[in-house]
C-alpha cells in the first residue's frame, strides 16, 4: 500500500473506533446499568455494520461506511441544541461524526481508480 492510502486507512479506522467508544460512553453515562449497556449496543449497531468491510479495506463497504455516519450527526445536533446538560457528549459525537466522514471520504479518494 502507498503511503496516502495507508494514512488515509489508519485514519478510517481511527475516527471509527473513536467515534464508536464515544456513542457507547453517552449511552453508559445516560443509564450507568444493564438496560443502558442493551441500550448502548443499540445505539452503536449502524457504526458495527462496517466493521469488517472497513478492517478488511474493502473500498465499497467505505462508500455505504458514509451512509452510517448521518444518524449520529443529526443526533449530535439535535442534543446539543436540545440539552445544555449533554453537550459535551453531543459535541464529540459530532466532530468524531464529521472526522469519520472526511477520513472516508479521503480514502474513497486516494484509492479511486484511474483511467490509463
Amino acid at each position: 500500500m502507498s503511503d496516502p492510502v495507508l494514512s488515509a486507512r489508519r485514519g478510517v479506522l481511527a475516527t471509527h473506533g473513536l467515534l464508536l467508544a464515544t456513542v457507547v460512553a453517552w449511552q453508559l453515562s445516560l443509564r450507568p446499568s444493564l438496560a443502558g449497556l442493551g441500550l448502548a449496543f443499540l445505539a452503536a449497531i449502524p457504526l458495527l455494520a462496517p466493521w469488517s468491510g472497513l478492517l478488511r479495506a474493502h473500498r465499497f463497504t467505505h462508500v455505504w461506511a458514509t451512509l452510517c455516519v448521518m444518524p449520529y450527526l443529526i443526533i449530535g445536533v439535535m442534543e446539543a441544541i436540545a440539552d445544555p446538560a449533554r453537550r459535551g457528549w453531543a459535541s464529540a459525537c459530532v466532530g468524531l461524526a464529521l472526522a469519520f466522514f472526511a477520513a472516508l471520504i479521503f480514502y474513497l479518494r486516494v484509492t479511486r481508480l484511474r483511467p490509463t
